[in-house]
């Protein structure tokens, strides 16, 4: 994926004399052709970096050597499955529980933007589609794994489920382009304001149900819990969910099929402590 960040024949990245975790940091330049977007470029700063570290342990970013001071991080990582199904995935992270053997802290999430989740999402689904990666699914997977200690906010794509995929070169070049469009994709959100911000809460892993609602409404979620981990939650940790979104919560959305009777009835007393609406995914318009 950093070859076909740096190789793309329609954006550019140029060099830079910063170092971070013994590698150079390239910034984006402009992109080739004509763009609306290069106006944006001007009042932001893209880097491109490198650590040979496991991202999902990586609980210190050490920028301070390097003078870089992001507002957000996009991890772009592997993705490994026992199905090794070819997918380009996206995610907020976290964990739920006392497991916390892929990195992060125990019953701790990560910052997000539910903004910047969504931009990737339909971004990944866009790509995909305009480079026919038709052998490939794209998903949204529930939050999960590390890190959960970067101050800053952070979303994980993801290119899987085995080596033969990751060495995949048009998926590869899917999630790179992907990347770059999803950055200014959320800058140009920021300006509309017309996006509601949710919590979603039931579901299984790559959270089928979410995924069509954020593809057919105007909504961005940032963290999502899946069913099996409904009777973890605790009035601390969706305090937590909504504490680390960047954007301000609009409403808690309930996979309502994907949730069962028991779990309902841990989960909605506990929502129904914070003064903000809970739908069913049906119910937003």
């Amino acid at each position: 994926m950093r070859e076909k960040f740096l190789s793309s024949v329609a954006y550019s990245f140029k060099e830079t004399k910063v170092n971070w975790k013994g590698n150079e940091v390239f910034q984006f330049e402009k992109f080739k052709e004509e763009d609306p977007r290069n106006i944006l470029k001007y009042e932001n700063q893209i880097y491109l970096g490198l650590t040979d570290e496991r991202m999902i342990f990586l609980d210190d970013l050490e920028l301070e050597d390097s003078k870089l001071d992001p507002d957000l991080i996009i991890f772009a990582s592997r993705h490994a499955s026992k199905t090794e199904r070819p997918a380009i995935l996206i995610h907020t992270t976290g964990n739920w529980s006392d497991d916390n053997s892929f990195g992060g802290e125990k019953h701790d999430l990560s910052q997000t933007s539910a903004l910047l989740h969504r931009a990737g999402f339909l971004s990944l689904l866009n790509q995909s589609k305009l480079q026919n990666l038709s052998d490939f699914v794209v998903d949204i997977e529930v939050t999960h794994h590390g890190p959960t200690l970067l101050k800053k906010p952070l979303v994980y794509i993801e290119l899987g489920s085995s080596k033969k995929e990751w060495a995949h070169q048009l998926a590869a070049k899917v999630v790179s382009n992907s990347i770059i469009d999803a950055i200014f994709s959320y800058l140009e959100n920021l300006k509309a304001k017309d996006i509601k911000v949710g919590l979603g809460f039931g579901g299984t892993h790559y959270a089928p149900n979410f995924n069509r609602l954020i593809q057919n409404k105007k909504v961005a979620l940032s963290f999502i819990c899946p069913k099996y981990y409904v009777q973890n939650l605790d009035k601390s940790l969706i305090s937590l969910m909504m504490r680390n979104t960047l954007e301000e919560i609009d409403f808690f959305i309930v996979d309502w099929k994907g949730t069962n009777s028991d779990d309902k009835k841990h989960l909605l007393p506990l929502l129904e402590d914070f003064n903000i609406p809970i739908k069913k995914i049906k119910e937003i318009s």
